[in-house]
């Protein structure tokens, strides 16, 4: 039996930024369509920001009692799913920052969360800017669930 060597899961970790299209809607003073620079974030990075936008709480009643099952308290689980994210696209998002102190202020905005739905109001814009940041980041069946939820946030 050959032996197992642990060095293969020793990998060196280094910062990965790939460079996509943008949007069509999005070109320079040359009429190119302009690209995106995205930081491949991993898993822990994707994992704590989605641990972010979930609250735990007690269920309760209509009358404020909690809910007990089997001796125990009943917890109910509430996501941000789309919150969430909007934070995802802004931590790897590079090109354009939306966390820029001169852009965020160009749209009055103080919460990063809301500077995707400000830089890509329209529904197209946003979605390619989705699934653009998803496919760079390997995430492929939260995309659709996300699509949906976020198209209609950028609507509302």
């Amino acid at each position: 039996m050959a032996k197992k060597d642990l060095k293969y899961f020793m990998r060196e970790r280094k910062e990965e930024i790939v460079t996509v299209p943008g949007p069509e809607t999005l070109k320079d003073d040359e009429g190119n369509v302009i690209e995106l620079e995205i930081k491949v974030l991993d898993q822990a990075t994707i994992t704590k920001i989605n641990d972010n936008y979930r609250k735990r709480s007690i269920a309760t009643d209509k009358k404020g009692q909690p809910y007990i099952a089997n001796g125990e308290v009943v917890f109910k689980t509430e996501r941000d799913t789309a919150r969430a994210t909007r934070h995802i696209i802004v931590e790897a998002l590079q090109y354009p920052n939306l966390k820029d102190k001169e852009l965020m202020e160009y749209y009055d905005c103080h919460d990063i969360t809301e500077m995707p739905l400000l830089v890509f109001p329209k529904s197209d814009e946003y979605s390619h800017i989705l699934r653009s940041v998803f496919a760079a980041l390997g995430i492929g069946e939260y995309e659709e669930q996300a699509t949906e939820n976020d198209i209609e946030d950028a609507k509302n």
